[in-house]
């Protein structure tokens, strides 16, 4: 059964949806961005309605001034409050839960990497958690570079820079952005994401879009001090066939 819930945080009222199952090991998802908390295209709403079908509560809510949820939107850093009690609510409405998992993507997996052990969670479950702190309109440094790679070796970019149908201000730009990786690596937000996912040890599983550049920033911040799997798709929110893979690792992790 699904069940709506209101619940109080530092004055407002947030809104959550429940889909209700006895299992003792509860999922809460956490939306990333201005995302509601249906997800991009429902997903998370259809995800969570799976993972219950097979008995697994799953409990989802709008953060403030997101959605149904009153207030105002200070970002994910300033979710704290926010998580906390939506963790409490989630409890209070499925007593039977003892395990506590949380999920997110995006600044969501941030959000859960900072202040989910705050918020009392067993285990997080982390998507391409985001750790750049924006310089301009132009994608991470390690994206553009794995672009680049991918199109330098590919004859129809040569094809168009030689007919003039390369846009080379912007190819430029580019280029000049790849010289920033280590700068944009070493940002104070990667280095506290970084910290705070290291102090969860082996409580801590980390997802990533292969082609994604989220995900590809944070591999490159990370290297190999944080294991992660890697879901072959371009997909941020992991769309379509990724879709199935996403679940099938949430499942192992719930297990």
């Amino acid at each position: 059964m699904r069940r709506l819930i209101g619940f109080a945080c530092e004055g407002e009222t947030l809104a959550a949806t429940l889909d209700e199952a006895p299992g003792t090991t509860g999922l809460l998802i956490v939306s990333g961005g201005n995302e509601i908390r249906s997800g991009a295209h429902r997903g998370m709403a259809m995800l969570a309605q799976r993972l219950a079908a097979t008995g697994a509560p799953v409990f989802r809510y709008d953060r403030r001034g997101v959605g149904d949820s009153t207030g105002d939107n200070g970002g994910f850093l300033s979710a704290e409050p926010d998580l906390i009690a939506a963790a409490a609510e989630f409890r209070n409405a499925a007593p039977h839960v003892t395990r506590l998992v949380g999920f997110g993507n995006c600044d969501a997996a941030s959000t859960l990497a900072l202040f989910g052990r705050s918020a009392g969670f067993d285990k997080v479950i982390l998507a391409n958690p985001w750790v750049i702190e924006p310089i301009d309109e132009l994608p991470p440094a390690a994206a553009i570079r794995h672009h680049y790679s991918t199109a330098l070796r590919d004859p129809a970019t040569w094809r168009r820079a030689l007919s003039g149908n390369l846009d080379m201000t912007s190819f430029i730009k580019g280029l000049l952005r790849i010289a920033r990786t280590g700068e944009e690596s070493r940002n104070p937000l990667a280095s506290r994401v970084l910290t705070a996912i290291a102090a969860w040890q082996t409580n801590a599983a980390v997802i990533l879009a292969r082609g994604d550049a989220t995900a590809i920033a944070f591999a490159a911040a990370a290297g190999a001090a944080v294991p992660s799997e890697t879901i072959d798709t371009d997909s941020h929110s992991f769309t379509g066939p990724a879709a199935a893979a996403l679940e099938t690792a949430l499942r192992r992790n719930l297990a």
